[in-house]
């Protein structure tokens, strides 16, 4: 991470362009891994560029994107394979990468629970396997199905090929256990019998698999099953998805369940007291990882009682009762060849050095990240250095320092371009921070909606899996498409199949009569959108998937939405209060949001798309709770929960959790210490509610 510039040192249009540039490079590597089976980087590096990215929401939660890798697990299924949606959510884990990060976790677990600190509260520990998650659905004991993980909500129908697992029962032993159980848990391939597959390979001139994980992926996704049979896959179960029933009050009395009805768990797993116990599992599980037979990237941390794994319950891509204790980094030192310029969706320039090809644990890389103009000069990186790099902390590596800056003949120093590299040569510019006025770190082509290159990127985004989801509309295709001036903006994807008789796409190279009919079916079929993808689908700056939910279900009609933030634009009434008075809503995302349909060239193609599509109402969440679409908003000191989980109970059931109160709050949750809030409801006359009435409300007891 020493080439990056600390989050606490970010403003908010530097922590804006970071996070465009780490979702971009998280979904790039997603495809790598979950897609294709090969991916570029270590976990390691993709795990401590979640990290940053995770870091970054939370100083500045009003940017989190559209595309956030937080709000994100996985990657699409593959095509060949059936689909499957999860009736639980098959969620990733955080991450903590040293010891600091652990104690932190714990006490996060704690100020959320309000468990005091002299209360016992356990933990296990285990070590977490490098291989393919797969969800395996029983019901009456017989295995009726499998699935991986796919983008969380949605993977492959892997059923058959899990059947030739030897470790996977077809019928559960024992008994006891519920009608309906999904054991989740990781398929995987030990060392020794990669090492015989890759003899294999070797001998018949094929290439040898790069690592046991692609392996494992590879064997399992395969659409034959008998092909899937003849390879080593092996699975520990260590998790569950939809159950019928309870069976278990702890983390490890489940798991010990699942050994006694057929599956392999791991020997492993260990009972913590506190952060030093899971801190010395970890290093002890470090220390054995050569000596365990299979591959394994770190250690997870569970919080072992299950009612209390309840209530910490999720936030967006992860649950809170759980993290993942990864191994460090690597290394590797090679050549910068040349230093090139990309600009993004939002104009800004960001510097990447091309390297000369190096392997860093298995792995080729051959580009980094430089970030801005102020790390190269931080850095002093020229052309022709000596670098060392490091595989964490972005998907591309990182480049850590020069290693021969005093070498003879050394190149001059890089100068950062004043001018977009598009055709149009913009002049570039530093972002000003509107609080201090000062020039900040992103250098942006001033092109805005004239630069083809923030356009494109614009469509490449409007396109993508998180927005529209136009399946035979990749980045290529729309670079080409743009460059002829066949789609210039997002209304002109749909009228392309009415342009086609001039167009003639089924004649040009690499597409054919199927390719042109399953690109005009993906395209009607989009023709009908909900009001969030329509919002995430916009790009408007700082509003990720998350925010576009909220938005969607506080004001559900998009022309509510639309004509509130028409009416917003003096910053001043009532509609602009009622924007930035959103739970997670800051003033400068309410400022972007109301900006971009003040802009006239926003609203003409906003316009002009409305005219080629619907748009679905949105419906609020938890429709049947007593809470559900009532704005909420908590005061004062509360005694049976934290304030953080009072509002993610809230926002669970429905309900819009405000920060201040407005003649629109249904209710205000007043704890001991109430003050202004609480008077200011009570003039209003809206209904104020103690915790304990509050908990009846919504149908829960009091702890």
């Amino acid at each position: 991470m020493a080439a990056l510039k600390e989050v606490s040192a970010l403003n908010a249009d530097e922590a804006a362009s970071e996070l465009q540039r780490l979702a971009r490079e998280i979904a790039k590597n997603d495809r790598q891994y979950y897609e294709k089976d090969a991916p570029k980087i270590s976990d390691a590096a993709y795990d401590e560029l979640r990290a940053r990215n995770a870091a970054i929401e939370a100083r500045f939660p009003e940017l989190v994107r559209a595309d956030s890798p937080s709000k994100r697990v996985g990657a699409k299924p593959a095509e060949g394979f059936g689909k499957i949606t999860h009736k639980v959510p098959m969620l990733s884990l955080d991450n903590v990468f040293n010891d600091e990060d652990v104690h932190e976790f714990v006490a996060r677990v704690r100020r959320f629970l309000r468990w005091p600190d002299e209360k016992p509260l356990i933990f296990t520990a285990e070590p977490k396997i490098d291989g393919l998650s797969c969800g395996i659905l029983y019901k009456n004991g017989k295995l009726v199905q499998a699935a991986t993980r796919g983008d969380g909500r949605t993977g492959e129908d892997v059923t058959a090929n899990v059947r030739t697992i030897f470790d996977v029962p077809k019928a559960l032993l024992g008994e006891s256990w519920p009608e309906v159980l999904e054991v989740r848990g990781e398929v995987y391939i030990p060392d020794a019998a990669f090492d015989v597959m890759n003899e294999a390979q070797l001998a018949a001139g094929k290439p040898a698999y790069a690592n046991p994980r692609n392996a494992a992926a590879g064997s399992l996704r395969q659409l034959d099953p008998a092909i899937s049979a003849k390879r080593p896959l092996r699975f520990f179960a260590y998790a569950w998805g939809e159950v019928s029933a309870a069976f278990a009050k702890t983390q490890y009395e489940a798991v010990q369940k699942f050994g006694a009805w057929g599956f392999s768990i791991n020997d492993h797993m260990r009972r913590c007291a506190d952060a030093e116990e899971m801190i010395e599992v970890y290093h002890q599980i470090e220390r054995e990882r050569a000596t365990l037979g299979y591959d394994i990237d770190g250690v997870v941390y569970k919080v072992d009682r299950l009612d209390l794994q309840e209530r910490l319950g999720f936030v967006s891509r992860s649950p809170r009762w759980a993290t993942a204790h990864k191994f460090p980094p690597q290394q590797a030192i090679t050549m910068l060849e040349k230093i090139d310029i990309q600009v993004g969706r939002t104009g800004a320039l960001t510097p990447v050095a091309k390297l000369k090809p190096v392997t860093v644990g298995g792995v080729v890389v051959s580009n980094a990240s430089l970030h801005n103009a102020d790390e190269i000069k931080r850095l002093d990186v020229r052309e022709g250095d000596s670098v060392l790099i490091q595989r964490a902390g972005d998907v591309i590596p990182q480049v850590v320092k020069v290693l021969d800056p005093d070498r003879e003949g050394r190149g001059e120093p890089f100068i950062f371009p004043d001018h977009c590299p598009c055709p149009l040569s913009t002049p570039a510019v530093h972002d000003i921070d509107e609080k201090t006025g000062e020039a900040g770190v992103i250098t942006r082509c001033s092109g805005e909606f004239a630069c083809p290159f923030q356009r494109v990127r614009h469509l490449e985004h409007f396109v993508s899996r998180q927005a529209f989801d136009i399946e035979g509309l990749g980045k290529k295709q729309i670079s080409i498409f743009f460059g002829e001036k066949i789609i210039l903006e997002p209304a002109d994807i749909f009228t392309l199949a009415a342009r086609n008789e001039r167009l003639k796409l089924e004649e040009r190279e690499g597409w054919g009569e199927t390719s042109v009919a399953n690109l005009f079916a993906a395209i009607e079929a989009r023709r009908t959108i909900s009001f969030e993808r329509l919002l995430i689908g916009l790009g408007i700056r700082h509003v990720g998937q998350t925010t576009a939910r909220l938005l969607s279900t506080s004001y559900l009609r998009w022309q509510a939405f639309h004509a509130a933030m028409l009416s917003a634009q003096d910053r001043q009434g009532e509609a602009y209060a009622q924007l930035q008075n959103l739970d997670g809503i800051g003033e400068i995302m309410a400022d972007a949001i109301v900006q971009y349909f003040a802009e006239p060239h926003n609203e003409g193609l906003v316009e002009r798309l409305l005219e080629q599509i619907r748009v679905k109402d949105a419906t609020p969440p938890q429709s049947n709770s007593p809470v559900a679409g009532k704005t909420v908003v908590f005061t004062g000191k509360l005694e049976v929960m934290s304030r953080d989980e009072a509002k993610a109970g809230a926002a669970a059931l429905g309900a819009k959790v405000a920060g201040s109160v407005s003649a629109k709050t249904d209710y205000l949750v007043a704890g001991p210490g109430a003050g202004s809030k609480l008077k200011k409801a009570t003039a209003l006359g809206v209904k104020v509610l103690s915790e304990q009435e509050w908990q009846a409300l919504i149908g829960k007891s009091t702890i």
